[in-house]
């Protein structure tokens, strides 16, 4: 799938990643309204043009290739398609996941998550961030993506969790910047499959990365 598709990319147990629409507003809206989403998150969404400015955000992501975020949603049966349960691609959100390149000519990128109260427990971020490492490494490996980081806040006990089942190792603490940083951040690290093997293994963690800024918004 090329980076400016519009199509989606499976994953296993049913899973399914693909771009934001319209309808998916209120179900946004509605993942934004729980506690967890306010606490983790750096951007937080609220009301109708709040959702309306974050969803041209992501399009203007894809338009510009610095910014590649998905609906993460489990795949619509046939029987739900021909019963009219769910005549969308891709069924109702239950997070986002998203690719962030704002310097193309860098070698590394970041990657973000977040998943609704309900579908958390079942291992959806995993299987998702699973997904979209694949696709990242595969899709901009011409244009030399060699290592993506993940960034969380360091008691984050969940995404560090998410973050090692995926191959992310922990290669550095950030130091708390408050206020809008209280506490210290974990950065994880997983490289390219090439970059990988091309490092000296004692020195693969070391050279992870070179300061690297904060999460953005997810």
């Amino acid at each position: 799938m090329d980076h400016r598709d519009g199509g989606s990319l499976p994953g296993p147990g049913g899973l399914r990643l693909r771009r934001w629409r319209e309808e998916d507003l209120p179900a946004l809206l509605e993942a934004y309204e729980d506690p967890a989403m306010r606490r983790w998150l750096a951007t937080q969404v609220s009301g109708a043009d709040g959702a309306a400015d974050w969803l041209e955000a992501q399009r203007t992501g894809w338009a510009t290739g610095t910014r590649f975020a998905f609906a993460v949603t489990e795949a619509v049966t046939e029987a739900e398609t021909a019963t009219g349960r769910d005549g969308r691609q891709g069924g109702e959100p239950l997070g986002n996941i998203v690719l962030k390149r704002p310097d193309p000519h860098n070698g590394c990128a970041e990657v973000g998550y977040w998943t609704t109260a309900a579908a958390r427990g079942r291992g959806v971020a995993s299987r998702a961030l699973t997904v979209l490492t694949d696709w990242a490494f595969t899709s901009f490996a011409e244009q030399g993506l060699a290592r993506l980081e993940l960034l969380h806040q360091v008691d984050n006990g969940a995404s560090c969790r998410v973050a090692e089942k995926c191959g992310y190792a922990l290669a550095r603490v950030l130091p708390a910047l408050p206020p809008d940083y209280p506490l210290d951040g974990h950065v994880h690290v997983r490289e390219a499959p090439a970059a990988a093997l091309s490092r000296p293994a004692g020195h693969r963690a070391e050279a992870a990365g070179t300061g690297g800024g904060r999460a953005s918004g997810r």
